[in-house]
């Protein structure tokens, strides 16, 4: 069978890549055409993507205005590319934004969508449950505490567990630099790096420890590098996260998949999320009114508390992440007691084996 998947991120790359592989497994006769990157492309082969990731990550509410037109033209391309391939079933992952659009073009136009990973209406913008129930055949999810959230509200779904897993229990983890050191992980997109780096830099000054920032693959050294600046006890390295995290000491981790990664990897954490007053006012206006959404972090979402630190907005400070790093570092108990709640949380996401069950369940569907 023919299957077009898009990817928007790298988060979505990853699991686009996991999910290849299960289809390969499932249908030895398989056919992909794809939006994505580095690890979808690895997993097809080598043969390459319609387009890139890299090229149109946005963030925030001012990204998407700036980025508009730009967006407008690849969402155009997508479409008149899917008509023109005529697969079986496209494959959306994650990226609302963008790929809700999607889905609306391909159900007028007769064409199966399976969406792998839900939108987060759970925290915002509930409305697009309108859109998954009108739009889209299945919905596969991918943490616990949807379940309950798209029962109540009538979206029909599989769950299979979570592809993350076999994502991390199947890495062969080499250490990358000798000695004892502190992960930084600030994020995808230039102003998550922007707003992250600073900071990071300054407790770098202070802590007097080695630093590894983990390089986002969708990014270039130049990135990171004005804000690194000469320091000699700062390194920056690409397609090394799940290396650096690893045998890291204590991590400081932008929001994101990366914090959930953390979680089942092992490595003691805290969680930073800042970003421009626009996106920060909305945001606020948005949880203020969800209840049932305590954390901006997937981990403690699945937990269900506070496993691990959240210093949000102008809780991300210096001062504030020197003094939740120190404790990461020194107090055993405080340690202790994470990774045992890092235990839960990989107990709530299932075993190994989700994107193979993903995968068979598409089959079946079709």
């Amino acid at each position: 069978m023919r299957y077009y998947l898009i990817a928007g991120e790298a988060s979505g790359d990853l699991h686009g890549s996991n999910l290849i592989k299960g289809l390969q497994a499932a249908d030895p006769d398989a056919c992909f055409r794809y939006w994505g990157g580095d690890l979808m492309a690895a997993a097809c082969g080598g043969q390459a993507p319609v387009v890139h990731y890299r090229d149109g990550a946005v963030m925030g509410v001012t990204d998407v205005l700036r980025k508009g037109f730009s967006i407008l033209g690849k969402l155009r391309l997508c479409k008149r590319d899917i008509a023109e391939w005529k697969p079986d079933v496209v494959i959306p992952i994650d990226y609302p934004g963008f790929n809700l659009r999607v889905a609306r073009f391909c159900h007028r136009h007769g064409i199966r969508v399976f969406y792998y990973i839900a939108p987060k209406t759970w925290a915002s913008r509930a409305g697009r449950n309108r859109k998954l129930k009108a739009w889209v055949d299945r919905l596969f999810i991918v943490f616990p505490f949807e379940v309950p959230y798209f029962q109540k509200h009538g979206v029909p779904f599989i769950y299979k567990g979570n592809p993350l897993v076999e994502a991390i229990d199947g890495h062969q983890f080499t250490r990358p630099c000798e000695g004892r050191y502190i992960a930084v992980l600030p994020g995808s997109r230039k102003a998550e790096i922007s707003r992250t780096m600073p900071v990071c830099m300054e407790v770098a000054d202070r802590i007097g420890m080695k630093v590894l920032v983990a390089g986002a693959p969708s990014r270039s050294p130049g990135d990171y590098e004005e804000y690194i600046g000469g320091r000699s006890n700062v390194e920056l390295l690409f397609d090394r996260t799940y290396d650096i995290v690893k045998f890291a000491d204590a991590a400081v981790i932008n929001s994101g998949t990366a914090s959930l990664e953390a979680a089942l990897i092992g490595t003691p954490q805290l969680v930073c999320w800042s970003a421009g007053k626009t996106t920060y006012f909305i945001a606020k206006k948005v949880f203020r009114v969800l209840d049932h959404v305590k954390y901006i972090s997937l981990g403690n979402l699945c937990l269900g508390r506070e496993a691990f630190r959240e210093l949000i907005q102008d809780d991300f400070t210096p001062d504030a992440v020197e003094t939740e790093l120190r404790r990461l570092l020194d107090d055993s108990d405080y340690r202790e007691a994470m990774i045992q709640d890092y235990a839960q949380i990989r107990e709530t996401l299932g075993g190994r084996g989700a994107s193979l069950a993903v995968a068979r369940e598409m089959i079946n569907c079709i």
